[in-house]
């Protein structure tokens, strides 16, 4: 008895998809929630798991085709019902015949030479291609591969790291085995569907098989090199061990014949400085945070190192010397740290062009303006120092300002939403909720993830929200749509150090909030009716705004309903612990 795999719902107003990929064809056995197919709607990418375990007798919708929710997208069985012709193909290479080793110099030709017992891994090879990644996406670019050739991945391990215009996320694998040729290279932009690599169930040996280029025809024993996919002969030495040879064959390649095909997709950092697994993002990381990588013990998969690690080492070296302070001269200066790009070119990334363009886009047809008031969060400043440990203990998350601030806005929003509005041709569009932007500095660029629904939060909420989005941006794990349907949007660049400043509104919002340094310095208060000097804390908040629809007065009334808000420091109610 058939099973039939339906469209389900994908969220709130979403009514189609399109199939973007199969993951499974038929005839193949698929278990119980393993990735079926991949559907695009207009709202999120997605991969959809299979309802039962089975065979797959029937694929009743080809990719690029449409559906409605709760059509029919395949039918899966006891496998009674599927084509023979559409069975997996792994059994081929048990089929050819072992003689065509003299003609080894074409790599595709080396796995019919495999023995029945050990099929190539080109030859029952899946591509694994770059998948949509969000509306209006069409490419991406490889910034890290996570595996290298030889690597065993599982299903949804991730494999790699593609950086788009709108978001930098990982690439799981789509289905399970050995890593056998890597298509693209790191910093090389390909388009939706292309083929990125390729994953077999065979031993690979692409890296150190086609390392000798010598001519076969002294190969008298094509069998002993079963577990290589490529000619038997330039290593007649190695025949009497195979065994030793076999597990190690990207270590071989680097050293042994960087001519090889393969070369380019072995961990190419392994050089004289004895260090691998680092990536071109990594190491530049580690040059100008002047960390020496083979000092480094590297803590992801299989010993990487990763950029965690040398910004770890960074610190550690700081540290060293700040101890070691007392000892050096009172009066010596600050070494001054001259980066490594002086004097150079570099082109702009995908992330740098798409903000430049916005930027300009949105200075151009809006007309901006920037309100500022200054308040003092004496009496806040004091709160938060009260309740932080408590509320890190029990929350934990850790209590800055900026929960505070979020909270603070969210509530002014909700009293004046011309500044949570858009503009749509001639009409105001009032949204129904807060979800303010939080701009986070990443080592590629500003990122703004989304806290939804920023009204009806509490502090705890909101500082765990923000932590969580923060983390998840810096480590590429932000979802494509955690990046959309911002109403307005906080900086806060006074965590670096800013007085404050005056942002730019990014269409289609109407305005943003610039948070200053919270600072200390002498200000005049009231005390029984005198005034009198003392040391207080203020930070400057600037709001930005789009003034065809918002007037200056909407912008002092929004500044001063925060400024009332955040100086009587009444948060007692809304800690949420």
């Amino acid at each position: 008895m058939s099973t039939s795999v339906v469209l389900p719902a994908l969220g709130e107003s979403v009514t189609e998809g399109t199939v973007t990929r199969w993951l499974k064809k038929v005839g193949d056995t698929i278990q119980e929630d393993e990735g079926l197919l991949e559907i695009s709607t207009d709202k999120v990418d997605t991969e959809i798991p299979s309802p039962v375990s089975g065979v797959i007798e029937e694929i009743l919708v080809q990719e690029d085709e449409t559906v409605e929710v709760g059509a029919v997208l395949a039918k899966i069985g006891d496998g009674s019902g599927a084509p023979a012709s559409d069975s997996p193909t792994e059994q081929a290479p048990a089929d050819e015949p072992a003689a065509p080793a003299q003609e080894a110099p074409a790599a595709e030709a080396a796995p019919q030479e495999q023995a029945p017992a050990a099929p190539a891994a080109s030859g029952d090879a899946k591509d694994v291609v770059l998948p949509e990644l969000g509306e209006s996406v069409t490419e991406g670019t490889v910034t890290r591969w996570l595996k290298q050739v030889g690597d065993d991945v599982a299903v949804d391990e991730p494999l790699l790291e593609i950086s788009t215009d709108k978001v930098d996320t990982e690439i799981p694998a789509p289905f399970a085995g050995t890593l056998v040729e890597i298509l693209v290279q790191e910093d090389e932009t390909v388009e939706v569907g292309s083929a990125l690599a390729r994953i077999g169930s065979g031993a690979p040996a692409p890296a150190a098989a086609p390392a000798e280029p010598a001519p076969a025809a002294e190969a008298p024993a094509p069998q002993q090199e079963a577990p290589a996919p490529q000619p038997a002969a330039p290593a007649p030495q190695q025949a009497p061990a195979p065994q030793q040879a076999a597990p190690a064959p990207q270590q071989a390649a680097p050293a042994a014949q960087p001519s090889a095909p393969a070369a380019a997709s072995a961990p190419a950092e392994s050089g004289n400085d004895g260090v691998t697994y680092v990536t071109p993002l990594v190491r530049r990381l580690a040059q100008q945070q002047g960390v020496d990588l083979a000092s480094i013990t590297g803590t992801g998969v299989g010993g990487r190192i990763r950029k965690e690690d040398v910004l770890k080492a960074a610190e550690a070296a700081s540290a060293a010397p700040a101890a070691a302070a007392p000892a050096a001269p009172a009066a010596a200066p600050a070494a001054v740290e001259v980066s490594e790009l002086r004097g150079t070119r570099a082109p702009m990334s995908r992330l740098r062009k798409v903000l430049a363009k916005r930027a300009v886009e949105s200075m151009q047809q809006t007309a901006q303006l920037t309100t500022v008031v200054e308040v003092d969060v004496t009496k806040l400043s004091a709160f938060r120092d009260k309740v932080k440990v408590e509320f890190n203990e029990k929350s934990g998350a850790k209590l800055s300002f900026l929960p505070f601030f979020a909270l603070a806005a969210a509530e002014a929003l909700q009293t004046f939403p011309i500044v949570n509005s858009t503009v749509d041709g001639e009409e105001i569009v009032y949204p129904a909720t807060e979800n303010i932007s939080i701009a986070v500095d990443t080592e590629r660029g500003l990122l703004t993830p989304v806290l939804r629904d920023a009204g009806a939060k509490n502090l705890a909420q909101i500082a765990q929200d923000i932590a969580d989005l923060a983390a998840r941006t810096r480590d590429n794990k932000l979802k494509p749509d955690e990046l959309a349907g911002g109403t307005f949007t906080i900086t806060n660049t006074g965590s670096r150090g800013a007085l404050f400043d005056t942002p730019v509104v990014f269409l289609p919002q109407s305005a943003i909030l610039g948070t200053g340094i919270v600072y200390k310095r002498p200000g005049v208060v009231t005390v029984d009716g005198k005034d009198a000097i003392s040391v207080r804390s203020y930070v400057y908040l600037a709001l930005s705004y789009d003034h065809r629809t918002i007037d200056g007065a909407d912008a002092a009334r929004f500044l001063s309903t925060m400024k009332a808000r955040l100086e009587g420091a009444q948060f007692e109610g809304n800690l949420g612990i």
